[in-house]
């Protein structure tokens, strides 16, 4: 089973943060961008390619090509970071029996059809209906931009948006 270092929910994925803060301070060896968009995208892939760290293995993937692959030999304790775009993916991880103890969310951005809860997270009714579900499987939910942030509950600023 592979060592999951670091789950963050960031749509900018993979950025001078996660190139430089988060790579180091998690000691992964790879970064797996886990989005069905991105995967089917060729010139976005190439671009994360670009923006990785050059220690760092980074591929992108569909999120049932990482149900299937996630209990293979070759990645046998191999730490890694998970990159999503957004929380139906992780929900979707998780509801097939993939462990997770925590998720990051670091940023979605604002799109038609979504509330600003922070000033760098919007969330519609079904990235809340996903970050509830992840709750509700005891999944701590924390807000932060770099390691160094203090972590703030989204579960708390859900409540506080409602």
């Amino acid at each position: 089973m592979m060592d999951i270092r670091l789950v963050r929910i960031d749509d900018r994925l993979v950025h001078g943060q996660v190139a430089t803060t988060w790579t180091k301070i998690t000691g992964i060896s790879r970064i797996l961008v886990v989005s069905d968009e991105v995967a089917n995208s060729d010139l976005r892939k190439f671009l994360l390619m670009q923006a990785a760290p050059p220690e760092v293995k980074t591929n992108v993937l569909t999120v049932d090509k990482l149900l299937q692959i996630s209990d293979h030999t070759l990645l046998s304790n191999v730490k890694v970071m998970l990159l999503f775009t957004n929380p139906c993916d992780v929900a979707r991880l998780v509801k097939a029996g993939i462990k997770i103890d925590t998720v990051n969310i670091g940023g979605m951005k604002f799109s038609e059809g979504k509330k600003m809860i922070t000033n760098f997270i919007s969330v519609d009714e079904e990235d809340i209906k996903a970050f509830n579900y992840l709750a509700s499987q005891e999944i701590e939910l924390e807000i932060r931009k770099v390691p160094s942030d203090r972590r703030i509950s989204l579960t708390e600023v859900l409540k506080k948006a409602e």
